[in-house]
């Protein structure tokens, strides 16, 4: 078992950076693809970015390629998401998650251990 703890979030000003914090804790994720989900009120939950066991391959949604970076040290048992020029859009609350296997996914369905979520609030 797998417990994943979100940390991070917050409210910022359009154009400003946060860094998301997802530790695990149980057992050693260094065997597991994690990923980065968001979800904003009365919308369904989507898919950020995701990252493969290793680190050495990562995923992210079309309209955030070169805004967010999601990486991981294996060491600490921690996957991070930095968010750059952050938009009013990016509010949401985010989610880290974490699949048994390795490869990486981009379906919410395919992930087995789920943070509790943290806000991000982005103000224009």
């Amino acid at each position: 078992q797998v417990q994943l703890v979100v940390s991070g979030g917050g409210l910022v000003q359009a154009g400003g950076s946060l860094k998301l914090n997802c530790a695990a804790s149980g057992r050693t994720i260094s065997s597991s693809a994690m990923g980065w989900f968001r979800q904003a009120p009365g919308k369904e939950r989507d898919f950020v970015a995701a990252i493969s066991s290793s680190g050495s391959l990562t995923y992210y949604v079309d309209s955030l390629k070169g805004r967010f970076t999601i990486s991981r040290d294996n060491a600490k048992n921690t996957v991070f998401l930095q968010m750059n020029s952050l938009k009013p859009e990016d509010t949401a609350v985010y989610y880290c998650a974490a699949r048994r296997s390795s490869p990486p996914s981009y379906s919410p369905q395919s992930y087995d251990y789920w943070g509790q979520g943290t806000q991000v609030t982005v103000s224009s």
